[in-house]
């Protein structure tokens, strides 16, 4: 099971390929199981001859052949941006991505309908944005708990009759929500009926299959899950508001492994050499001056900025407790340490930030307000040893150390008989 550790993006995806290349253990894997978040994540996976895909759907060892992709009930599915993705990849040399997928009927569907209201969102929060990707993720999420029973789902794209009752009472209701969809800036959505023909075609060529299909693979082979986002942005533990609608730590997959009685699994974190965040929220040991880019993350009209700070020791920890702990860290982004860079042990105020109950979101408000006027407190020098000083940072132990993009830039650090050698 592979999770980020911070806000996202600290590699996650060329992890996950990594594992898929060399095996866990001496097996091969066999699919990547994605059990949260939906298409607003971005996992880049750069190869050796320079091809290189942004996986948002289809899980990031697609690359390597043979490897298949799960969409467990826990994703919100975006069927049109999946084939969108699906030829992405056909462009870069992957040809049978969606010969290599399953979807979880049960999952929810994420529709322009869902996008659009979103967008008018957060257009109307101003200069309060969350930070959203404007996808239309958490507009998904919470009208399927408003409204279980009309929310759609994967499984209802083989039903036009009852797919078109479902998406008309959904556009009603989101566009009184939000005063209509004709502010400017957001997406113009389609007619109901090509909607539906559109699911319809999706559901012919993809193969949605029930929960009892995992259970099957579990037994079949070896699996990888993937999260998306980062813990820090976990709904329930991340700091409020601004967060995502997606339990980003390892609970979804330990929840799918234990219905299939399929026992644990080695859980990797994922940390960057500093602690990056894309949009609004707090950020504590942001540093402009740190002359760090990243070329995969540029600026976009939803999330803003992509910003940097110092590696956040304080976050991390917090993110390592809420998690569940990990059995070993991938450390992501050496070959980007300058002499400037610090560790943060501590706040001014506190050294260790305390889950509170999960769902509190009070609690996690009143700490974001806190957040935002902390002041970090920074070791006096860069470490010469990141690897060692992350490991004690965190207390958690660094098992892979990655100097560039391609699985050719990382090292294990720490062989065990669950991790490639």
């Amino acid at each position: 099971m592979v999770a980020d550790l911070g806000y996202g993006d600290a590699g996650k995806g060329t992890v996950v390929d990594w594992l898929c290349e060399r095996g866990v253990g001496g097996r091969p894997v066999s699919a990547v199981v994605r059990h949260n978040g939906g298409g607003q994540a971005a996992h880049t996976v750069v190869l050796p001859d320079g091809r290189s895909h942004t996986f948002a759907q289809f899980g990031a060892g697609t690359f390597r052949p043979g490897v298949r992709t799960h969409l467990s009930r826990f994703m919100v599915v975006d069927p049109l941006s999946l084939v969108v993705e699906a030829d992405w990849l056909a462009a870069a040399g992957v040809t049978d991505a969606f010969e290599r997928l399953t979807i979880d009927g049960a999952a929810l569907i994420a529709t322009p309908y869902h996008r659009a209201a979103n967008q008018a969102r957060e257009i109307a929060r101003g200069a309060n944005r969350h930070g959203s990707c404007g996808r239309g993720v958490g507009e998904t999420m919470a009208y399927a708990l408003a409204h279980p029973d009309d929310a759609p789902r994967v499984a209802d794209c083989r039903d036009p009759a009852a797919l078109g009752e479902k998406l008309a009472a959904l556009r009603d209701r989101l566009s009184a929500d939000v005063g209509g969809f004709q502010t400017p800036g957001v997406i113009e959505v389609p007619p109901i009926g090509a909607a539906v023909d559109t699911y319809a075609a999706f559901a012919a060529t993809v193969s949605i299959v029930d929960g009892a299909y995992l259970h099957g693979l579990l037994r079949a082979g070896t699996v990888v899950f993937e999260g998306a986002q980062g813990v820090l942005l976990d709904e329930w533990h991340g700091f409020h508001p601004y967060t995502t609608w997606s339990t980003t730590t390892f609970a979804n997959a330990t929840t799918l492994l234990r219905e299939a009685d399929a026992g644990e699994a080695l859980r990797i974190g994922v940390l960057r050499t500093h602690t990056p965040r894309h949009g609004a929220g707090p950020l504590v040991t942001e540093d402009p001056t740190l002359g760090l880019s990243d070329a995969n993350n540029p600026a976009n009209p939803w999330q803003g900025a992509f910003r940097f700070g110092h590696f956040d020791a304080v976050a991390h920890r917090y993110a390592l407790e809420v998690a569940g702990g990990v059995d070993g860290i991938a450390l992501t982004h050496l070959d980007t340490v300058t002499p400037a860079m610090r560790i943060c042990r501590a706040y001014d105020w506190t050294d260790r930030l305390t889950p509170g109950p999960a769902g509190d979101l009070d609690r996690q408000e009143a700490l974001t307000r806190r957040l935002l006027t902390t002041t970090p407190v920074y070791d006096p020098a860069a470490p010469r040893d990141w690897v060692g000083a992350v490991s004690e940072a965190v207390g958690a132990p660094v098992v892979l150390a990655s100097h560039g993009p391609t699985a050719r830039d990382k090292r294990l650090l720490v062989r065990t008989p669950d991790l490639p050698v």
